[in-house]
């Protein structure tokens, strides 16, 4: 069976799994960039699924698949929202410290070590987040194709990437591993980033269409990230499956 997984990507991840919660750790970039995610991906369900409520947990009834979920940094927010969570990923590693953490902190999320592919699953999703992997997988084609069998249709999909471009070369590789050391050396292969219009293709043919699309900036001076025009870099695109 062909397989998304590629081997040297999962391991890399693997060896750093016990740091997914230390916000000073390896994955204190993710850490700083959690809120402007979170603030897009709420705004979006929000204004699909013309969700008005102010309550806490306004995403009570909806179900939501976290693809590549590390150690659950996303999928425990979603989940505090409300959400009925399940969080998927390839390394059992980055499972055990998820659901570990999970329970720590009193949320029922479902954890499986599972790739979109050969995920078995009783119904569809209502929303599906890509956020930071398909830079990371084999067959971004089969990827996106898994993920469309997975949604409900109406459905929405977030998907949050690298733009393959100088800029990116510069900020995301050698700006981020070998200035700030922000990220490990070899996090991100420059040649496996996806420019915005390839990955509107690849959702194109699989039946989605953009809703919206956002690039994200780190402001040095405050920071902290916002959401830009700006794609040149970090961006994230919000699609329906039609």
């Amino acid at each position: 069976m062909s397989t998304t997984i590629n081997k040297e990507e999962i391991q890399k991840f693997s060896k750093l799994a016990e740091e997914w919660w230390d916000v000073n750790g390896k994955f204190k970039p993710l850490h700083m960039f959690n809120p402007i995610r979170i603030e897009y991906i709420t705004e979006n369900i929000k204004k699909h699924f013309d969700i008005i409520e102010k309550k806490a947990n306004f995403l009570k009834g909806y179900s939501i698949l976290d693809i590549g979920c590390g150690g659950g940094l996303i999928s425990e927010p979603m989940a505090r929202l409300g959400a009925k969570v399940t969080g998927i990923d390839a390394s059992q590693k980055n499972i055990n410290v998820a659901k570990l953490h999970a329970n720590e902190s009193k949320l029922e999320i479902d954890y499986f070590k599972a790739s979109p592919e050969n995920l078995n699953n009783e119904g569809k999703f209502d929303i599906i987040l890509n956020l930071e992997v398909v830079e990371h997988v084999d067959n971004v084609n089969l990827y996106i194709k898994s993920c469309g069998r997975l949604l409900k249709k109406n459905g929405i999909m977030f998907t949050a990437t690298l733009n393959r471009s100088l800029i990116s070369y510069i900020k995301a590789i050698i700006g981020a591993e070998y200035v700030l050391r922000w990220l490990p050396i070899g996090t991100h292969d420059w040649n496996k980033f996806i420019k915005p219009e390839e990955l509107e293709n690849f959702l194109i043919e699989e039946k989605f269409s953009t809703l919206d699309i956002k690039g994200l900036k780190f402001n040095p001076f405050f920071n902290k990230w916002r959401r830009s025009n700006d794609l040149s870099v970090n961006y994230i695109i919000c699609s329906k499956k039609n």
